[in-house]
C-alpha cells in the first residue's frame, strides 16, 4: 500500500506565497511521475502541475500556474513540492497530489489553500 500526505496549506493574503508538500510512503515499486490537482468549491477538479521521475524531472503546468507556481521533487525522500507565489483569491481550493505507483493511481487527502483579497 502507498500513502500520499499533503501539508503546507493555509490562509494567506493575495500576493502571498505558500509551499505545499506531498510525502509519498509505503510500498513504492517503481519510478513514478507526480501531479498536483486542485478543486474549488462548486467546481470540478483541475490539473495544476506535473513532474516526471526521469530526465531530471520534466515539468508541466496549467496555464494559470505558469510563472507563479513551481513543482519540484526530492527523489531521495520521496517528496514533491508545489511552490505557489503571487497567490490570488481564485487560487482558493483543496490541493491534492497524485501519483501512479505500480498499477494504481494514488491520491492524498488534500490540503486547503485559502487566499483572501
Amino acid at each position: 500500500q502507498v500513502q500520499l500526505v499533503e501539508s503546507g496549506g493555509g490562509l494567506v493574503q493575495a500576493g502571498g506565497s505558500l509551499r505545499l508538500s506531498c510525502a509519498v510512503s509505503g510500498r513504492i515499486t517503481n519510478n513514478y511521475n507526480m501531479r498536483w490537482f486542485r478543486q474549488a468549491p462548486g467546481k470540478e477538479r483541475e490539473f495544476v502541475a506535473a513532474i516526471t521521475w526521469g530526465n531530471g524531472g520534466v515539468t508541466d503546468y496549467a496555464g494559470f500556474a505558469k510563472d507563479r507556481f513551481t513543482i519540484s521533487r526530492d527523489y531521495a525522500n520521496h517528496m514533491v513540492f508545489l511552490q505557489m507565489n503571487n497567490l490570488k483569491p481564485e487560487d482558493t481550493a483543496v490541493y491534492t497530489c497524485s501519483g501512479r505507483i505500480g498499477i494504481k493511481n494514488y491520491w492524498g487527502q488534500g490540503t486547503q489553500v485559502t487566499v483572501s483579497s
